[in-house]
């Protein structure tokens, strides 16, 4: 049996809870199916010592403020995941845990969203998957015989005890993990990046970069020169960890290696690095196979868009997957905005 509601939202993350709150506060009906078999969307499968790069006070959702955690000045991803099962309970939100959406179609002048859990009909579809469920791994040549993982198969360094690992990624999480594991003195740590790592100041974190990100996003709308955003300050936030390592002189990286070798891997000069475990923080892609039947893709797989509405599906909506779906969408505190705009635009819908 088809069930009708006026929108889908797919995915019950922080993207999709907040798109809920503001489709209340738009008078619609809507229901949001969530993969996942509990509350938290994916900071409840982050690695043990990651913290938020921002205070609670700003990390928030719309309408109800994070609360700080007891002896943290960033909550921890424990936390979040608290914050996101209580906001989603205080205000209600329809949300369907363990609902997988495997397509959405169109069907006359609706969606058609077909799910494990049924089939929904509805005049607008907001798809908030984000892009956890899809790592990315570049093609190496060569061929490692020891244990791989990508960013989110790692938990703790005691994983790793007595071994040596190979931490390849200049971002976030490859500068974390490495810190990570870098000062446990059981680990032995060799960092490969594609680039020398960038770190921003030690005084900037993510309330800075929300004011940076949201600063160019004005001046493009506006058609003002790029500024380049967060990118031109640096690629690393100096968390605690990071900073503990990298002054302690444990985050020295080396330069991408050019092949794997069945016990480590190799660089251009002939050198080589022996590993127990190589561990991939290359990034993620958006997750959006349930829409490959509305044909929407565009460059390095992304659906265009104007703001966050699909240009060849205007009842599609694309939530929280980086900057081309709203300026730090991808962030707690980023996400509501582009949430407000799109439920907006939704209600205004016949």
């Amino acid at each position: 049996m088809i069930q009708h509601t006026d929108v889908v939202v797919v995915g019950g993350g922080q993207a999709g809870l907040a798109a809920g709150y503001h489709l209340r506060r738009q008078g619609l009906d809507f229901v949001i199916l969530d993969a996942e078999a509990s509350p938290g969307g994916s900071w409840q499968h982050m690695w043990d010592s990651l913290h938020l790069f921002s205070p609670a006070d700003h990390s928030s959702l719309p309408g109800r403020l994070m609360s700080a955690q007891a002896g943290e000045t960033y909550p921890d991803a424990g936390h979040v995941v608290d914050y996101l099962a209580d906001y989603e309970k205080r205000y209600d939100l329809p949300v369907q845990h363990g609902a997988h959406v495997g397509a959405v179609r169109r069907d006359a002048d609706r969606l058609l969203v077909v799910a494990d859990a049924g089939t929904w009909r509805a005049k607008a579809v907001i798809s908030a998957t984000g892009t956890w469920t899809r790592p990315f791994l570049p093609a190496v040549p060569g061929l490692f015989t020891g244990r791989q993982l990508h960013t989110v198969n790692y938990r703790s360094p005691a994983d790793f005890a007595g071994q040596r690992v190979i931490v390849v990624g200049g971002g976030n999480s490859g500068a974390q993990i490495a810190a990570d594991l870098a000062l446990d003195a059981n680990v032995q740590v060799t960092w490969a990046t594609q680039r020398p790592p960038r770190f921003l100041a030690d005084d900037i974190d993510g309330r800075a970069l929300f004011d940076v990100a949201t600063a160019r996003r004005r001046a493009l709308d506006a058609g003002r020169t790029d500024t380049g955003g967060v990118a031109s300050l640096g690629d690393i936030v100096a968390v605690p960890p990071v900073r503990a390592a990298r002054d302690a002189g444990l985050l020295e990286a080396k330069p991408m290696f050019s092949r794997l070798t069945a016990d480590g891997a190799r660089w251009d000069d002939g050198s080589q690095s022996g590993a127990d475990a190589i561990i991939w923080c290359t990034g993620f892609r958006p997750a959006l196979s349930h829409l490959a039947p509305l044909n929407l893709r565009g460059p390095r797989g992304h659906i265009p868009t104007d703001g966050t509405r699909a240009l060849g599906e205007p009842r599609l909506h694309l939530l929280g997957y980086g900057d081309w779906t709203g300026p730090a969408s991808a962030t707690l505190i980023g996400v509501g905005r582009p949430a407000r705009d799109a439920a907006r635009e939704i209600a205004q819908l016949s």
